[in-house]
């Protein structure tokens, strides 16, 4: 009996070794994985950057009718593309990283690519990176690392049925009614009264439909593992359920943060929509996936921490990228500081005491009075 069962075992582990090998590599490999794809997705996303830079400064020397113009001639330079299509390599390897990694580190490591994106334009464009980029730079880089170190490890959803329950939870589906809710709010009352005039409006759109953006893609990206392992996936409803959500809520992001980038500076948006959409992609992770929940107090803050710094790492690169300032001029720069002249933007100001030098008690004083 044991001889005749020895050769039957050894057949069926043969017939699953083939359909059991995704979840041994997950299992034992899965979060370096998810890592490795997310700062490989940040580099390629970074380097895109540069190069559709260069394949549209190259059409201007060429004297093309630049693209801000209408013009189309970058559609001719293989630089822009090859610039395209790197970016869209980096958009699948973050694609991929979900499926590995949890979102709570996944997300916050776009950072990198505006590291990369400076580091690399300051060496291939001639762009300077002064004294309070680099401390920017290497501040997402030291906040990025301690997220690393203390991010959750464990996937709790590895199944569509597990998304579904998931899904399903009365927490979750209270939290999904609150930011549906929100977003109305935000399209339908705020946009038109105060979006062209307020930088939050725009971007809240955008953060608040990243929550179901990113949600999608990790579900997809499960899905994705069970098609590989042969599950039948396409039959399952939520399969074209996270398709369709994922491709109304990328639109409606890519629409509303183009108007943003429209009107209100580049350096002002990029910060607050990535504080933005961070914090609630952190949030709808605890709630969702609850990747918290296995993590030490001093993981928690931890990651807390390292996701504040790299706040303070992206504010600092942005934020004060146009100031000269380098490590050789700060004496000078901190010596010859002057305080900034007033701007008189209240038109309800009357009258005004002007008071930039001392008048003597026998001369009369003067008052200013604004129309």
């Amino acid at each position: 009996v044991i001889s005749s069962a020895v050769p039957a075992d050894s057949v069926q582990d043969n017939g699953t070794s083939d359909s059991s090998w995704i979840t041994r590599l997950e299992n034992n490999y899965g979060f370096y994985i998810g890592l490795g794809l997310a700062v490989f997705s940040s580099f390629l996303i970074g380097s895109s950057v540069i190069l559709k830079k260069k394949g549209l400064l190259r059409l201007v020397e060429k004297g093309g009718t630049r693209a801000g113009d209408g013009g189309h001639g970058y559609l001719k330079d293989w630089l822009w593309w090859a610039g395209l299509l790197t970016m869209g390599g980096g958009e699948a390897a973050n694609f991929a990283a979900y499926a590995f990694a949890p979102a709570t580190i996944v997300t916050p490591l776009g950072a990198l690519s505006v590291l990369i994106s400076a580091i690399l334009s300051s060496y291939l464009l001639g762009e300077r990176l002064n004294l309070l980029g680099k401390l920017g730079c290497l501040l997402s880089l030291v906040g990025s690392t301690v997220m690393v170190i203390h991010a959750p490890e464990d996937e709790e959803v590895t199944t569509l049925e597990e998304m579904t329950s998931k899904l399903k939870e009365p927490g979750f589906l209270a939290y999904a009614a609150i930011l549906l809710a929100l977003c109305f709010l935000l399209i339908f009352f705020l946009a038109p009264r105060y979006g062209q005039s307020n930088i939050l409006v725009y971007l809240a759109i955008c953060s608040v439909i990243g929550a179901f953006s990113v949600s999608s893609v990790k579900g997809l990206g499960i899905a994705i593992k069970g098609f590989f392992a042969d599950q039948p996936v396409l039959q399952h409803p939520l399969t074209w359920i996270l398709v369709i959500t994922l491709v109304a809520s990328i639109t409606t992001q890519i629409n509303y943060l183009n108007k943003s980038l429209d009107i209100f500076n580049t350096s002002l948006v990029f910060p607050i929509y990535y504080v933005l959409f961070t914090t609630i992609v952190i949030t709808t992770s605890i709630i969702l996936f609850k990747e918290w929940v296995t993590m030490t107090v001093v993981d928690i803050i931890g990651t807390v921490c390292g996701f504040l710094t790299i706040i303070l790492g992206v504010f600092l690169l942005h934020a004060f990228k146009d100031m000269d300032v380098s490590l050789w001029n700060l004496p000078q720069v901190l010596q010859n500081e002057q305080p900034a002249p007033v701007t008189r933007d209240d038109k309800n100001i009357l009258i005004e005491v002007d008071n930039s030098s001392i008048a003597p008690e026998d001369k009369p004083k003067v008052f200013v009075l604004y129309a």
